[in-house]
Order: C-alpha cells, then structure tokens, then sequence
C-alpha cells in the first residue's frame, strides 16, 4: 500500500509512469500546462540578457558568450537537475514544493530524528510555497505584456495601445477562470505544439544563415564570458535565469501528467524549440546588431509579426493560466495541511480533482497583477522582479530532493553530496545575481512570499494553540459514554454526526445538544477529519471506526492533500464497511465553530495575534470545507 510505505518512510516508486503510461496525447497536453512559463520566456529573456544597462559593450564574442550561458544553463539546471533528477521524487503520483516537504520529512522519520531536523525541513518547504506566490503575480504579468508588446515592431505608433490591451486580456483571463479550465484546456496543447514548432523553425531559419553562431555549443564561450566580464557577470546571471524561470513546473505539474510524458515533451519538443530559437535570435543579431530593441519579433518578416502577436498572446494566456490553476491548487494544498484558513473552494469538474477555483485567491491575484502592469509599464521594467522568488524555490527544491535521495532512496552518499552540493552552487549563484535586483523591484515578490509566510505560521501556530487550549477544557470522551449508560437520555431516529478534531473528547456541540435538547440520536458518530501528510490515502486506510456503546461510534477518517474532506462519502463508507442503515435524508451534522481567544495565544506577539483574530473572523464556513448539506447541518459557536 502506498500510503502504508509512505508513512513508514519505504521508498515509494521512483517516478509516475505507472499511472500514467506515456503517449502522444499526454505528451501534447503536457506541452500545454507543463512548459507554458519557460516556453515563453524566448519573448524577453534573450533581449534582457542584452540590455545594455548590464554594462556589457555588443560584440559577437558577448553574444556568443550569452548564448552559451542559456543553452547551459538550460541543459543542467532544467534537464540534468530536474528532468533527470527531481522528476524521480514521485509521492503517490503527485509532485510540487508540498508533496517534496513530505517525501523529506519521510525521508528523515525515525526515533531519533532531532525536532529541529523536522521543523527545519518544513520551513523549507513553506518557503518555496510562499514564493511560488510572487512568481504567481509577475508571471501573467510579464509573459502578456511582452507579448502584447510585439505590436511596436508592427507599428511603433500602437506603443501606447499595449498597456490598455494587456490589461483588457489579463481582466479576461481572471473572469473566466470561475467556469473551469476544462473546455479551454483542450487547445492548450495544440497551441503551444505550434508555438514550439513556430519557435524552431524561426530560430532555424537565421542559424542557416549564420552558421557561427552555433560556437556557442561549447561551453568555454560561457566561461570565457564569465572571465572577461567579472564586474558585470552577477547581474547578466539575473538576466539569464530568465530562461529558465518555469523549469520548476516540470515537477509541480508532475501528477496530471506522470514523468515519462514530461521529460519526452521536454527532450523532444520543448527543449529543440528553445534552443533554436535562441540561437535564431543571437544569429539575427549578430548580423543586424539593431535588432537587440526586439529580437524575437523581429525574427519574423513584417507581415508574420501581427499573427505572431496573436499567437504569443496565446501562449502567454497559457503560461499565466498554468501558474493561476497552480496557485489555486497549491492553496487547497496548504489549507488542508493546515497552513491556511478555510476558504471557499469551488469544484469545477466533476471527474477531475484538480480543477478547482478559489475565489478570494483569484480576485487577490487579479488585482495584484494589473497593479504589476499599471506600475512597471514594461516587460523589461518587470523583468527586475521577476526571478529572485524562483531562485529561491530551486534552492528549497534542491535541499529537500537531496534529502530524499540520501535518506529514502538511500543513494551513495558520496554522490548525493557532490550533486546536491553543485546544483546549490548554481542556484545560490542565481540567487545573489537576483539580488542585486531588489531595489528595483525584487523587492516585491520577496514581500509578498514574506506576507504569505506570516500568514502560513501564523494560522498554524494559532490554529494549534487553540487545540491545545480545547483539549485542556474538554471532558474525557469514553468516561462520558460510560456515564450515559448509566442515566441514557431518550433516543430518537436518525444519525447524528459530530465533527471534533480529538477523537478523545467530548464535542462541545454534543454537550450542548444534550443539555438544551436532553435527545441522543440513534446513531451518535464522533468524527474525527484527518489531512495526512501524502497526496492520497489508501481505501483501506480511509475509515477507522470503534464502537463504544450501541449505537456510538468513535471514527478517524482521513484524507490526503489532494483529496476533498468529503464528510458525507466518509459516513457512507462507514455505513458500508460496518453494515450499519444510515439514512442520509435523516443525517444531521453538528460542528462547533470554536473561536480562540488571545489569552489562549501565548508566545505570540500582539500583532500575530490581530491577525489571526482577523483570520478567524473570516475563515470559510466548516460545512462548505467539509461538504456538508445546509439543510441538515446545526452549528454551535465555541469560544476557548
């Protein structure tokens, strides 16, 4: 059973071919969620590598210097580290910055483990969450607007036409993501299968016509840059990185697809596409060094620019949706681990998990990308805070996957160190190259994975605070039990379930039920809802049930992360695994909703604790997390 080996910390299998056996098709759809974000990023990572800002005068040997930095950079951060490396850390199937956290903290379990270990590697992995965040604002931010910004090529005069056309797209793209990415997801894969092959073969064309450019190939042009331009080689890095910013989705996106149609999606067709056009680009402007304004676009002869706008407004749309529905579902993730409060989360399929749509996550990132456009005003403006919050979530994604390797594969020891200790090298170096742009405008997505992070601990410590202080006051649940057999109250038909976090104490809506309403229903089930530190949770692990008297049941059900908290299909199992006739129609549900007072909040200063008041006062309701039916649902406030 996975969850079984999951728990124990057994390696699990090495990738998600199983599920997912490879394809054609899948390979096509991976194209389209997968490789969105870095196959964008031809559009402005090249043109900023040149900017001459950096301090670099143009010369070919600089150009070909770049050129050898992105192919590079390409082929051991993106391919080496994590198409070969990273994709083998499956958990259950899925991957992300969460799942890894959980495969780490497998990895390390046992008797011994130091508690600064554990809580070590969860910081790292609520790091790279937190960060994920800021990449989520920029990236439909920059990748549209640069799009959109192909239209000066066309006609300088419509410069001033991008900024209210971007804006008009991005406003679109957020209205209709309460209708499910379903229907449009079906032409993300051919379009984006078209964008890579229009990528190629345009950068194919000027590689023919200037044929040296492909000197580059050999990595002494990069380090050769690198040495000649010592004073301004940390800030082009920030530049470079940006051909690589996306290459992290290749594992976050790994459970829709599995491993093996992402890595071929990759080696076949996304990788040759962007590798060429690329060297198109440096090609192009190395015969037409003006060219540098917009090499992409001008690429293109003048009547293929207006349809490569469009066709890149697409693909940007694509690459901003990836990182929308990864926000959303990255969220879900962190409010069932219990990082986040509850909120509202609509299904927007009803055969596929995944797409979901959080409102208030949405309209938040809404607003905070169009503020990114109105105040930028410019992908090369823009591109000065984008990067350091996706350096940062490599490095955390480095850490934790040689942790894995070292302790749950149980690799060499000797290669775990020297492997995990060269790609942080790399990543640390992208890092501090990022940093230099913190003053103008890095600074903003490492405030926003800030903020987040004080929400992420701020809501856990509280949250667990409060359950402390709710154990402390509560009655004993089996003494209870035991004392009613001896005085029963009168029993009425139906079933009646209490949600309680400690399947070892009394519900506090119990407890008031049976002092107002001086009723036990016939079936009492104290329910215990339990998120468990892995994707899924075996069937046959779902439901653990104790019958403490006839007719009162005791009952943990778990869930994974990527699971719902259905409450409903938890008692229908029940009912099934213990042949017990429960009526859905004449189920009720009773949850507290507690409120922890500030008394209850010791060792955390008083401005954490005003804003997990203010979290608390605007938490989701428990019956929509937990699925419950409005008509059959009593809810009691709690204070503790």
């Amino acid at each position: 059973m996975k969850a079984t080996a999951a728990a124990s910390g057994t390696a699990l299998p090495a990738s998600g071919d199983t599920a997912h056996p490879a394809g054609p098709g899948l390979m096509i759809a991976a194209l389209g969620v997968v490789f969105g974000d870095i196959g964008t990023s031809p559009l402005y990572a090249f043109k900023e590598t040149m900017n001459p800002e950096h301090g670099v005068p143009f010369s070919p040997d600089a150009v070909l210097g770049l050129l050898s930095l992105i192919f590079w950079g390409l082929m051991f951060v993106v391919t080496l580290k994590y198409v070969v490396f990273v994709l083998r850390a499956d958990h259950d199937g899925e991957g992300g910055i969460l799942a890894l956290q959980a495969l780490a903290r497998n990895a390390v379990s046992g008797p011994k483990t130091r508690p600064w270990v554990w809580r070590g590697i969860g910081f790292l992995g609520l790091v790279g969450a937190a960060m994920f965040y800021g990449d989520s604002l920029i990236t439909p931010a920059i990748s549209v607007l640069s799009a959109v910004e192909g239209l000066e090529v066309q006609a300088p005069v419509l410069q001033r036409v991008v900024i209210p056309i971007t804006l008009a797209i991005l406003v679109g793209l957020f209205m209709v993501q309460k209708k499910g990415t379903g229907v449009v997801g079906k032409i993300f894969g051919p379009v984006m299968l078209l964008w890579f092959l229009v990528l190629g073969v345009a950068g194919l064309w000027q590689v023919l016509q200037q044929p040296q450019v492909l000197a580059a190939l050999d990595p002494r042009r990069a380090v050769g840059f690198l040495v000649v331009h010592r004073a301004q080689s940390l800030a082009v890095l920030g530049a470079v990185f940006l051909a690589f910013t996306g290459g992290e989705a290749l594992y976050a996106d790994m459970g829709h697809f599995g491993a093996r149609p992402i890595r071929l999606a990759w080696l076949f067709i996304a990788l040759p596409g962007l590798v060429l056009n690329y060297f198109g680009q440096g090609a192009l402007v190395l015969a037409n060094p003006a060219a540098i304004d917009n090499p992409f676009f001008r690429l293109f002869p003048s009547w293929g620019v207006l349809p490569m706008v469009v066709l890149a407004a697409m693909a940007t749309v694509i690459a901003s949706q990836a990182v929308i529905s990864g926000a959303f579902s990255l969220t879900a993730q962190a409010m069932r681990m219990g990082y986040l409060p509850r909120m509202r989360v609509v299904q927007t399929s009803g055969t596929a998990i995944g797409q979901i749509y959080v409102p208030a996550v949405n309209w938040l990132l809404m607003v905070g990308v169009l503020l990114l456009v109105l105040g930028f005003r410019s992908s090369g403006a823009l591109s000065a805070a984008y990067g350091i919050a996706v350096s940062i979530t490599m490095v955390t994604t480095t850490l934790l996957a040689g942790i894995v390797a070292w302790g749950l594969w149980r690799w060499n020891k000797v290669a775990v160190v020297v492997g995990v200790a060269a790609f942080a090298a790399v990543d640390l170096t992208f890092v501090v190259s990022n940093s230099l742009k913190v003053a103008e405008g890095g600074w903003l997505t490492l405030a926003v994975a800030a903020g987040v992070m004080v929400l992420f601990t701020t809501w856990a410590k509280g949250r667990r605070l409060g359950l402390e202080a709710a154990a402390a006051d509560s009655l004993p649940l089996r003494p209870f039990v035991e004392s009613l057999a001896l005085n029963m109250p009168h029993r009425v038909s139906g079933t009646a379930v209490f949600l309680n976090p400690d399947a070892t104490a009394v519900p506090h809506a119990l407890l008031h039920n049976l002092k107002h309403n001086q009723v036990l229903h016939e079936q009492v089930i104290v329910l215990r809802v339990l998120s468990c530190d892995t994707p899924r949770v075996d069937a046959r692990l779902r439901i653990e049930a104790e019958q403490l008297m006839a007719g009162i049941w005791v009952v943990t059900a778990r869930h994974g992360f990527m699971e719902r908290a259905d409450v409903p299909e938890f008692i229908r199992i029940l009912a099934y695994q213990k042949t017990l006739a429960i009526d859905s129609m004449k189920t009720s549900y009773f949850v507290s909703r507690a409120s922890v007072g500030e008394e209850n909040l010791p060792g955390m200063n008083p401005v954490r604790r005003v804003l997990f008041g203010w979290l608390q006062r605007n938490a989701g309701r428990a019956s929509d997390y937990f699925e419950l039916p409005d008509n059959r649902l009593v809810e009691m406030g709690q204070r503790t």
